[in-house]
């Protein structure tokens, strides 16, 4: 998924994305000297919190824009534009790290593909990304308005559940040793949040859609979510969360 990022909102409005990703950094089984390559490490604030725990750190990301706020900000970290899907490093790495990024890409095989192959043999992914039902009702008011306006609304995400992603993993020579589907309700910033929520995460199915015809579908997609992830004047979304970790098999690929 092609996805041009506002970096600089992402970083005032959303960061409860690296915020949640510091949990997930405690299924690394930390000792000194591990080299970690952070896979989507956006404006690269989970990669300094890497660093800061000891660890020789790395990060790649697609986004140009996000790479330039990870590289001013953290000068001291070395970021490559690459693509998560299909990508190669000079030296293997005892860790992968990744948060809230799997969901974005089309070729899970290739992504998997790519992280096998950095990881030393006996080496490890530690993730988390949405998983099934991720924000259904937020995608389910959508499709409701597009279709009340004979328009197909694209499911451009991939949500898993636990049983649909081990085996993916497994084909790739990656072992799991833990796995949760999880709720997260998650919540959002100002009055505004749900729109902003949906601008941010959500662009893809109004890229060819005349601006007006885009403001009343999210304006009657937020208005039919009020009674449901409206709380006390907060807004929320109902995120579902599948974190994992697996472990490189001797074998490599293929087991």
């Amino acid at each position: 998924m092609n996805i041009q990022w506002n970096a600089e909102d992402y970083k005032s409005g959303f960061s409860f994305v690296p915020q949640y990703g510091e949990d997930v950094m405690e299924l690394i089984p930390w000792r000194p000297g591990l080299k970690i390559l952070d896979v989507g490490c956006g404006n690269g604030t989970l990669t300094s919190r890497l660093k800061e725990r000891g660890a020789e750190v790395c990060g790649i990301d697609a986004s140009p824009q996000m790479l330039e706020i990870a590289r001013r900000d953290y000068p001291d970290i070395p970021f490559y534009q690459k693509d998560a899907s299909s990508f190669a490093m000079e030296e293997p790495y005892d860790i992968v790290f990744s948060n809230a990024v799997f969901h974005w890409i089309d070729d899970q095989d290739g992504l998997l593909s790519s992280i096998a192959g950095v990881l030393k043999p006996g080496g490890t992914l530690v993730c988390e990304f949405g998983g099934f039902g991720c924000c259904e009702s937020i995608h389910h008011a959508l499709e409701e308005a597009f279709q009340a306006r004979g328009l197909s609304y694209p499911r451009t995400f991939y949500f898993p559940t636990i049983g649909q992603y081990a085996p993916l993993l497994e084909r790739h020579g990656l072992r799991p040793d833990h796995a949760i589907l999880f709720d997260r309700k998650t919540r959002l910033t100002g009055e505004d949040g749900m729109t902003d929520w949906i601008n941010m995460f959500n662009r893809s199915p109004f890229a060819d859609m005349d601006e007006d015809t885009a403001a009343a579908i999210k304006a009657e997609a937020v208005q039919a979510l009020r009674p449901v992830l409206w709380e006390d004047g907060i807004w929320y979304a109902d995120y579902v969360r599948i974190r994992i970790r697996a472990v490189r098999t001797e074998q490599g690929q293929e087991v």
